[in-house]
């Protein structure tokens, strides 16, 4: 079988639109080719392109139209969950005419809908994107594009989330509820899990990713939550922690922690799904510190 050749450049290394490659004067036959996907009617792009599905649909989007909802959030780097990894939104502003592809949920937005771009794709700002949300994720998840959007990525605010909220529409009593929830300093979903099921499970609230010292101000470790006053941190090991290189740093770091007295509780992807064991590990660190509670020499920042 003959290879086709090779396509010229932009085209060879990036989703395009096919009246583009015949403005160029490529040959409309060479777009026929198998060595082309089609993943949006009107653009091809090689077959072994790993991009996804959002790079082929921005280059057909009208000039009113942009990602919204969880497609929105996931490019601003946002936790999803399964069933929204993979989903894409896009919103019309105004009244011109929603989307229909396969693959795509349209959505009607307002003409003043808050826009911006990201990576050179419009999308809707993250305060916008979070609100948006609240239609298509239940309150934990929504808790956790909170997190993020006002966390480690700083794109937003607490209170920049609740300017957001539209009052009187649909879906407010599950953005409200999770606006109460949203905290600055969780740096994981699954953390976000595990503080929203602590303090359910009725622990106080911990602090989140806290660097924690000696009483000389040596610096020990950074601790995905803890209570400083009983000198408890309950960690997070995510599948990384299984590196060997991490699991020696983790082991030097919790010997550091064991001889200022601290009692260090860790949690896996396994406890999320059954968390009674872990939990009750906890409430038996917390008896322990109750009944001989930590000297206050301890240093927590």
């Amino acid at each position: 079988m003959v290879q086709p050749r090779p396509l010229p450049s932009p085209f060879d290394a990036q989703p395009f639109r096919v009246r583009d490659a015949l403005s160029s004067g490529l040959d409309p036959g060479r777009l026929r080719r198998r060595d082309l996907q089609r993943p949006v009617h009107g653009v091809r792009v090689g077959r072994g392109y790993e991009g996804t599905l959002v790079d082929a649909l921005s280059l057909v989007l009208g000039t009113d139209q942009f990602f919204s909802h969880s497609t929105a959030a996931r490019l601003w780097g946002a936790p999803l969950p399964g069933r929204e990894q993979d989903r894409n939104h896009v919103s019309t502003a105004g009244r011109g005419p929603l989307m229909r592809r396969p693959g795509v949920t349209g959505h009607r937005a307002r003409a003043d809908a808050p826009m911006t771009t990201v990576r050179g794709v419009r999308c809707s700002t993250p305060e916008q994107a979070w609100w948006e949300c609240a239609s298509v994720l239940g309150l934990r998840d929504l808790v956790a594009v909170g997190d993020h959007l006002v966390g480690r990525s700083a794109l937003t605010t607490i209170d920049g989330l609740a300017a957001s909220i539209r009052p009187g529409h649909r879906h407010v009593r599950v953005a409200r509820a999770a606006i109460e929830l949203v905290r600055v300093g969780s740096e994981s979903a699954m953390e976000t899990w595990f503080r929203l099921a602590l303090v359910d499970a009725g622990f106080p609230e911990p602090v989140l990713n806290i660097d924690v010292e000696d009483p000389s101000g040596t610096f020990l470790g950074r601790v995905d939550m803890a209570w400083p006053e009983y000198r408890i941190a309950f960690e997070y090991d995510g599948d990384h922690h299984r590196d060997r290189e991490v699991f020696q740093h983790d082991q030097r770091r919790d010997n550091g922690f064991v001889v200022n007295g601290w009692l260090v509780v860790h949690a896996t992807a396994l406890d999320a799904s059954r968390p009674a064991l872990v939990f009750e590990r906890l409430r038996q660190a917390f008896a322990i510190r109750r009944s001989s509670p930590a000297r206050s020499s301890a240093s927590a920042q």
